[in-house]
């Protein structure tokens, strides 16, 4: 299980980020979700490691 926390605003960002941004499921700062690891997953926390938090759960 991965933990992932939103810990910098998506403004000013490109759009393709916002969208990975929000297919996670994040909305807010400090908002957090946790999934299980895939490699889809690897991918979409890749293009986003500047704006989140990752933590092994």
């Amino acid at each position: 299980m991965i933990k992932v926390t939103l810990v910098k605003s998506t403004i000013g960002e490109i759009a393709s980020v916002k969208e990975t941004i929000a297919a996670l499921g994040l909305k807010k700062i400090r908002s957090e979700k946790t999934f299980e690891d895939s490699p889809a997953l690897q991918g979409q926390l890749k293009k986003v490691a500047h704006l989140v938090k990752v933590e092994t759960v």
